[in-house]
């Protein structure tokens, strides 16, 4: 007899755990592994059913969710609103341009009407850290943080760590090199998160000028980091790596005297053909998006053999589908 989890997929019983009595997602700090490697076997369930010809499933029918974006966005929102509606509930997008937010509403006060207006998950990108884990201390509805500042953006590292493991086997004890504006990223805090928990060998490197001070002076033993390399030579990143992830060079950070130019960017710490042949064979090509061709990455690196960057878009959505599934 075929049976149907509560996916609404025949054949496939996600496995329960404290996963499932999650109440939101802000960062990947407070998951455990096992609730990671949950995150990503229920990947696999929703990437079968991006798989399919009609790619619809009713898991979600009769739900509401509200995205919320104070920033812009495309590969997050749309993967988010993608998601949802294959599982049949309905996303409604919330800009703060055109809405009462340019009229001086208050965060609180936007999310407030939302929640009366009986949302089920309210999914929220904002300019300020910590945006997200202030509604969460304040509503009912659960909420998924799609990135807040310069703080943290745990989808896109759930999706980078789905992508991994799905074309190395394995995260643990592979070398990662995370290659860009290490300061400013909320990408690269917590995908450091989510590879040290799962196993990860870790190299962070970028100028000086944009390291943050604390990494440069080491982590103590006690700490989550305490075995992360960070190095300001991208030779020294690349060599030996299984996994090149270069970081989206912020433009306007140039504008505060964080580098002396972007061409010297580029020819310092670009992602190259030629460096790349200091990684091991095999090794994938990330980037988050959306990326400045030429400077932290050459085009013919960003769509050559080695890159999965089209593949992590994919994988994001499929990602957003397991934590809606979870937390709805």
């Amino acid at each position: 007899m075929t049976t149907t989890s509560r996916t609404g997929i025949p054949g496939t019983r996600p496995n329960e755990s404290s996963l499932t009595l999650r109440r939101h997602v802000l960062d990947l700090d407070d998951f455990s592994r096992d609730e990671i490697e949950e995150v990503l076997k229920n990947t696999d369930v929703m990437r079968e059913v991006l798989g399919r010809e009609i790619r619809k499933i009713p898991t979600l029918r009769g739900k509401t969710i509200f995205t919320l974006f104070y920033e812009a966005s495309t590969r997050t929102r749309a993967s988010f609103e993608e998601a949802g509606k294959i599982m049949s509930a309905d996303v409604i997008n919330v800009s703060a341009g055109g809405s009462s937010v340019e009229k001086g509403e208050s965060l609180y006060d936007t999310a407030l009407t939302l929640q009366a207006m009986r949302a089920d998950m309210i999914v929220i990108r904002h300019s300020d850290s910590g945006a997200p884990y202030f509604l969460a201390r304040h509503l009912d509805a659960p909420v998924i943080n799609a990135g807040d500042g310069a703080h943290a953006h745990p989808t896109q590292a759930l999706l980078d760590l789905f992508t991994i493991k799905n074309h190395l086997g394995k995260i643990e004890g592979k070398k990662v090199a995370i290659v860009g504006d290490i300061l400013y990223s909320r990408v690269v805090r917590s995908n450091l998160w989510g590879l040290t928990k799962m196993g990860a060998q870790v190299t962070v490197c970028a100028p000086p000028t944009l390291v943050p001070p604390d990494f440069l002076a080491g982590f103590p033993e006690e700490h989550a980091f305490s075995n992360l390399q960070v190095t300001t030579r991208v030779e020294e990143a690349l060599e030996g790596a299984d996994v090149v992830m270069a970081l989206r060079l912020q433009l306007e950070r140039q504008k505060s005297g964080h580098l002396p130019s972007l061409r010297e960017y580029a020819r310092m710490y670009g992602i190259s053909t030629q460096r790349m042949k200091l990684a091991n064979s095999g090794a994938l090509v990330m980037h988050p998006g959306p990326m400045n061709e030429g400077i932290e990455i050459d085009a013919d690196v960003a769509h050559g053999a080695a890159s999965v960057i089209e593949e992590q878009v994919t994988n994001g959505v499929a990602v957003r589908m397991a934590l809606l599934y979870s937390l709805i």
